[in-house]
């Protein structure tokens, strides 16, 4: 099934309306979490739209709550979240690190105490879209495990670096688990293996099974415990940096995470006199190989889905359009 991208984005809006979400908001949201199924990115598009509004009408997202700036030190910056509407929180973010890199030449935002934003990718983007470096992560609740454990302490802390170019930008999007909760449950619900080993099952046994990794609550890190490593330090940065809550001290519990903590770092690009050089090397990498770079899948995916219509699941597509039939507040 596929709807084209101005329905599926009116029809988020209409429904986030419903919340009492102030209109400008809730437009930019539904934007958002459009553009996140436009690019291809299901499990973190409409997929997880059912989620966002469970969290709104329970309370856990507020979502007349704003960011605030609460401290600033030359080019870095430390706000509250305030129990926003994550995505919210996180676009304002990385718009604030990019307007604090045309000051200092680089940006960074911390935030603390804010909710779940989404497509971690959108503020690749968005940085990119500004000729800006961008580089951003925020902590999770607790869902894998350090190496060498069984049980989850530390969070898949989606990483998202992205580079200008104007043959299309570069944009790294990633989890510390080699594969995301978002895309195992894609995968189970398609019936098809993952194509690579992506945790261990109940035995503590290797497997492509994602029904498997979901009940073990075990992941495989990305680059065994080198990612394990490399989780712990973005959340203790993340901490450090924004003051907020550590992975440790966030509920396990999916339909209520928040109080998290993230990063917006943007580095001016358009004074760099070496910015053309991200253009011959992806060229020069591409033309050898054939291989595609982090962004060109999502560059098709985005050309192709404007204009045959963007595919979606049709449970989540009926809720959406059911919160969008709600009387307004």
């Amino acid at each position: 099934m596929r709807v084209p991208f101005d329905e599926l984005h009116h029809t988020l809006h209409r429904a986030l309306a419903t919340t009492g979400m102030d209109d400008d908001r809730a437009r930019l949201c539904a934007r958002l979490i459009a553009e996140s199924s436009r690019d291809g990115v299901h499990s973190h598009g409409l997929n997880l739209f059912p989620r966002l509004m469970t969290m709104i009408r329970s309370g856990v997202v507020d979502v007349r709550a704003r960011p605030a700036r609460l401290s600033a030190h030359g080019a870095i910056e430390r706000w509250d979240g305030r129990h926003g509407v994550g995505a919210l929180n996180a676009h304002a973010a990385m718009d604030a690190a990019v307007a604090l890199s045309r000051e200092h030449g680089i940006g960074c935002v911390a935030l603390a105490n804010t909710n779940h934003w989404m497509r971690g990718g959108t503020y690749g983007w968005q940085a990119a879209e500004a000729e800006c470096i961008g580089l951003c992560w925020t902590n999770t609740l607790p869902n894998l495990p350090p190496w060498g454990a069984d049980s989850p302490r530390l969070g898949n802390n989606p990483l998202v670096i992205a580079v200008p170019r104007a043959g299309g930008h570069v944009v790294l999007d990633m989890a510390m688990s080699q594969f995301s909760y978002g895309a195992l449950a894609a995968y189970r619900k398609r019936g098809e293996p993952l194509p690579v080993d992506g945790g261990f099952d109940l035995e503590g046994r290797l497997t492509r099974d994602p029904a498997a990794i979901e009940a073990s609550k075990r992941p495989l890190p990305i680059g065994c415990w080198k990612g394990s490593g490399l989780s712990l330090l973005l959340d203790m940065m993340a901490v450090l940096l924004s003051g907020g809550r550590a992975t440790h001290e966030i509920t396990a519990d999916p339909e209520r995470e928040t109080g998290l903590s993230q990063v917006f770092i943007a580095v001016d690009a358009t004074s760099l006199t070496t910015r053309d050089e991200a253009a011959r090397m992806i060229d020069g990498i591409v033309a050898s190989t054939g291989v595609r770079y982090p962004g060109q899948r999502t560059a098709d995916s985005r050309r192709a889905n404007l204009s045959d219509g963007i595919p979606v699941d049709p449970d989540a597509w009926r809720f959406a359009q059911t919160c969008a039939a709600a009387p307004l507040p």
